[in-house]
């Protein structure tokens, strides 16, 4: 049976902030800073354990090697080379799955299997070079090829950044859904980091039917204020779509097309008057996971962050109160994520799939998840300054670490 499942990343041990993302503002903020690896792992972990109470299907990613000895080669590293590169081969920025891959569900192909295609993210160095890795741990996950299809990136003349610029909408997860693809063009002092080019790839390889396809420009202006990506500023669930008023570049036609296309559509819009864009932010109240549990009480997941600002927690308990089709809120800490630009949503790449077709190895279970933990607490740094990066010390114990969990995860495979 057809069900959602989210595939949160495992922090890596070598987690840091060394600021490489021009665009994302609290890694850019918190450029310089400390970083705990182990608590922003058992954070990770945490969040997992959150929807598997909800009794959802829950299945991880575990983080890639580090240091990536390829990178350093192939940009031919030595003494004189600029400290961001070199920083660029520790990042832990693939735990943020949402940019692995770009996922359409079987309802949606023309041949019946869930398509995959990993993003090749060419407009950051420090993430270019994740794809082979990430394509290794796909194909593994999602070998069953009576199921899936599993691609490579589009052309790095395409700048191709995932599901983090993908939303989809259906009656339900089972049934023919609207995919929405989310592009830029300007940015202000930022990049557009997704090609409108790269999504119509995706979806002509994905064998979508293009009356079931929207291609959504995102606003310039949020963009320049810090939304990266689209799930900065939107995020879509069933026939829900949750999105600030200045996410797109023209609200009023994107929300007409989708309730066209898409019957029974909704549209919860969070006007500028209420939270502004740069709250929306600042809290990353869209950058949250919405989903749907056995229950049917479609659940809003959220950044502690947003508990903390007063105009974005006033407007959910008002949401709330106006018996809306969200009904829930649940908040989480993920404040490790956060400080680098990710929130819950970051964290997990949505698959609609049978679970019995995924790899089991990739499955989460309560048993699995303590061991994950007791891996983590033994295994992972502590904290880690930027100025380590670079040590052969640190290099020795990333490398363990990820081992070990390899080990207990039974995945030798990947190592």
């Amino acid at each position: 049976m057809l069900a959602e499942i989210n595939f949160d990343g495992i922090v890596g041990p070598s987690h840091n902030y060394a600021g490489l993302s021009l665009g994302n503002l609290a890694a850019t903020k918190n450029a310089g800073g400390t970083s705990y690896p182990r608590a922003a792992a058992l954070q990770g972990v945490a969040k997992m354990r959150g929807n598997l109470a909800l009794g959802l299907a829950q299945g991880f990613f575990v983080p890639l090697p580090r240091p990536n000895a390829g990178w350093l080669t192939a940009i031919a590293a030595d003494s004189g080379t600029d400290t961001a590169l070199l920083a660029g081969a520790w990042s832990a920025s693939s735990m943020w799955t949402a940019n692995a891959a770009t996922v359409s569900p079987a309802p949606d192909t023309a041949d019946g299997r869930c398509h995959l295609s990993v993003a090749n993210l060419v407009t950051m160095p420090h993430r270019s070079h994740e794809w082979p890795d990430t394509l290794a741990q796909l194909k593994l996950a999602f070998a069953d090829s009576a199921h899936f299809a599993v691609h490579g990136p589009v052309p790095p003349c395409f700048g191709d950044e995932g599901a983090a610029n993908h939303m989809r909408m259906a009656a339900n997860h089972g049934a023919p859904g609207l995919e929405l693809f989310v592009y830029g063009k300007v940015g202000g002092p930022f990049p557009a980091r997704q090609h409108e080019q790269a999504s119509r790839v995706v979806a002509r390889r994905h064998g979508l039917d293009p009356a079931r396809v929207l291609y959504i420009e995102q606003s310039a202006e949020a963009i320049a204020a810090g939304a990266f990506h689209n799930d900065v500023v939107a995020v879509a669930n069933e026939q829900v779509l949750f999105t600030h008023e200045c996410a797109f570049a023209d609200p009023a036609a994107t929300y007409a097309a989708i309730t066209a296309m898409c019957p029974g559509a909704l549209v919860v819009e969070v006007p500028t008057s209420a939270v502004s864009l740069a709250e929306a932010i600042r809290s990353y109240l869209f950058n949250a996971q919405l989903l749907t549990p056995p229950d049917g009480a479609m659940t809003l997941v959220v950044p502690s962050e947003c508990q903390e600002n007063a105009s974005v927690w006033g407007w959910l308990q008002a949401m709330l109160a106006g018996n809306g089709p969200i009904a829930r809120v649940a908040v989480v800490d993920v404040r490790q994520s956060m400080a680098n630009g990710g929130g819950p949503a970051c964290l997990r790449l949505r698959v609609v799939a049978d679970p019995a077709h995924v790899d089991q190895r990739f499955m989460l279970s309560e048993a699995k998840a303590e061991a994950m933990e007791r891996v983590i607490g033994q295994n992972w740094p502590e904290q880690i300054d930027p100025a380590d990066l670079g040590q052969e010390s640190l290099a020795q114990t990333v490398r363990k670490a990820r081992a070990a969990l390899l080990d207990v995860l039974d995945l030798a495979e990947l190592a």
